[in-house]
């Protein structure tokens, strides 16, 4: 026998009533041994290092479950039937405790009861020869419930070497190698690394993992503003280009809409991957969801980044053709993209589709705007498109340095991931999702940029002033350290405006962000660990655009 791990409370009942087609009277009971014993599946757990109690009623668990500390309940489905809601008892004493139900039949009633009171698993029993084996696979279960995160906590160190030995790519190989869809290997290396971030969110014990993980991160970064100073400039004349900020309408909007659906296309202002794969759950069971992935131009800020959506062109484009529709900051707006409705109707005009009714635009910036959204949604008629901005995960990016209770309450990514899905699964939006599937309206979801947790403070200097961000600046004659920072002094290749008033443009690569040297020390303070977008690194330039589809 193996040595005592866990304890066991099992809550049986020794007689089964007969169901009344037997032609036995009401409430009489099958012999003995036509009953399926606990006993040598007891005996087996028991040699697997179980220490089991079992107990002949429900009444008699439930004193027990009070008494005693015990690590799970097997519980028999058949006393649940019986004696009342024994599920909801067995809750009452212990929230948590992992249960197993146990059953010889299957049917709704039993997963509905299994899927109201946090059933850990449904096993099925077994009477005849097979019991041996059941007993083993029961085992297992039990195994499974009470040892998975030490196991995980255990392995999952082995498994993250092996994943990277094997696809991990370095500058070296990215440089010495000529190909056309390297754009994908980074969108794969990308996703790869925030499904273990997402991963590692759930251990407790592997520090030391953490730690390799973020020096993976950082090289990674390190390697890919290396081969986006190599390589964006290809794209923008069409050599092997990605999907771009400026083709996201046209590759993923268009089709839906002539295809002849209802579209509600939803820009979250700065949500990044890992933050989709959090809220992506709780979407799930109202659509059928299609994951693809898109490339911000540069610089990633809003100004940029999303104009180019609404609009399909690039910044040097849309000054050029639209000059009044360039929004350049000022003293007299609040929004640098208050044209995105003008600019979404105009693309749509370019591209020769009438969309009857009109398009329909909205930004939410509080709950107010939730609140006016979600009204208007639930009892306009049909829709041809309704664009809709949220720009609250941009907002809490920005205030975050700003106030401490904020910094206190997202200290790392991990808590910034947790937080956003539990603002999204209380949030008017997820209710805006919830009609927009009743409705059968698709959804097309996307972001504008990402955002990248500011750790190294970068000297910079200009001999005018330059613009406020910290991951990228315009202005002129400027200078910073090559590692920190790609310099462009010829935006106009890089379809970006300035060439004539001799503007450069700087943005910060890996996870530097720019500080004057006057004050260096002070700014630096402030700005350490926040998290800001305008630059080059993955989290802001690899955005996921989804296609959800209601079921």
């Amino acid at each position: 026998m193996k040595e005592k791990r866990w304890r066991v409370l099992w809550i049986d009942n020794q007689r089964t009533p007969v169901e009344q087609s037997n032609g036995q009277p009401e409430g009489s009971y099958r012999e003995e041994q036509e009953y399926i014993t606990p006993k040598p599946y007891v005996r087996f757990l028991e040699y697997e290092g179980y220490d089991v109690s079992l107990a002949d009623t429900g009444a008699e668990g439930i004193a027990l479950l009070k008494g005693e500390i015990y690590h799970a309940v097997l519980l028999n489905y058949d006393a649940v039937v019986q004696e009342g809601n024994l599920l909801a008892l067995v809750r009452d004493v212990e929230a948590h405790i992992p249960i197993i139900l146990l059953t010889r039949e299957d049917g709704q009633e039993v997963l509905q009861q299994a899927s109201l009171y946090n059933v850990g698993n449904i096993f099925m029993m077994s009477g005849d020869a097979r019991v041996k084996a059941a007993a083993r696979q029961l085992a297992l279960s039990l195994d499974f419930l009470l040892e998975k995160q030490g196991v995980r906590e255990a392995y999952t160190p082995q498994a993250y070497v092996q994943n990277f030995n094997r696809a991990r790519i370095s500058d070296a190989e990215i440089r010495g190698r000529d190909t056309d869809n390297d754009w994908q290997a980074w969108i794969d290396t990308y996703v790869r690394l925030v499904e273990w971030d997402l991963r590692l969110d759930t251990l407790h014990n592997v520090d030391g993992l953490k730690t390799i993980h973020e020096t993976e991160k950082r090289e990674a970064n390190a390697a890919f503003g290396n081969y986006i100073q190599d390589s964006y400039k290809h794209w923008l004349v069409g050599k092997a280009s990605p999907t771009l900020s400026v083709d996201v309408v046209y590759k993923y909007v268009i089709p839906e809409i002539q295809a002849g659906k209802q579209v509600l296309f939803i820009v979250m202002d700065c949500m990044r991957l890992d933050h989709w794969l959090k809220i992506e759950p709780l979407l799930y069971p109202l659509f059928d969801i299609k994951t693809d992935y898109y490339y911000s131009i540069i610089p990633t800020a809003t100004r940029y980044a999303r104009n180019a959506i609404f609009s399909g062109l690039f910044p040097l484009e849309l000054a050029d053709r639209y000059p009044d529709l360039y929004a350049e900051p000022d003293n007299t707006h609040t929004s640098i993209n208050r044209y995105e409705k003008q600019l979404l109707r105009l693309q749509f005009e370019r591209h020769g589709i009438p969309l009857k009714p009109p398009p329909h635009y909205f930004k939410i910036f509080d709950v107010r705007g939730e609140m006016q959204y979600l009204h208007w949604l639930s009892v306009a008629d049909r829709i041809s498109l309704s664009a809709l901005v949220v720009d609250f995960l941009d907002m809490l990016t920005h205030t975050r340095y700003e106030v401490d209770l904020l910094r206190q309450l997202i200290p790392d990514e991990a808590a910034f991931r947790a937080l956003v899905h539990a603002w999204f699964q209380h949030s008017r939006l997820y209710e805006i999702f919830r009609i927009a599937a009743e409705r059968d309206i698709t959804v097309i979801l996307t972001s504008d940029h990402g955002s990248l947790r500011c750790q190294n403070p970068a000297k910079i200097s200009s001999q005018a002033a330059l613009t406020t961000g910290l991951r990228f600046k315009e202005g002129r004659n400027i200078s910073c350290a090559p590692e920190t920072g790609w310099i462009i002094k010829n935006p106009e290749v890089y379809r970006l405006p300035g060439e004539s008033a001799r503007m450069n443009y700087v943005l910060a690569k890996e996870d530097y962000y720019f500080v004057y040297d006057r004050q260096f020390n002070v700014y630096k303070e402030i700005f350490q660990g926040s998290f800001q977008h305008g630059g080059i690194s993955l989290e802001e330039m690899i955005l996921p655009c989804i296609v959800l589809e209601p079921r």
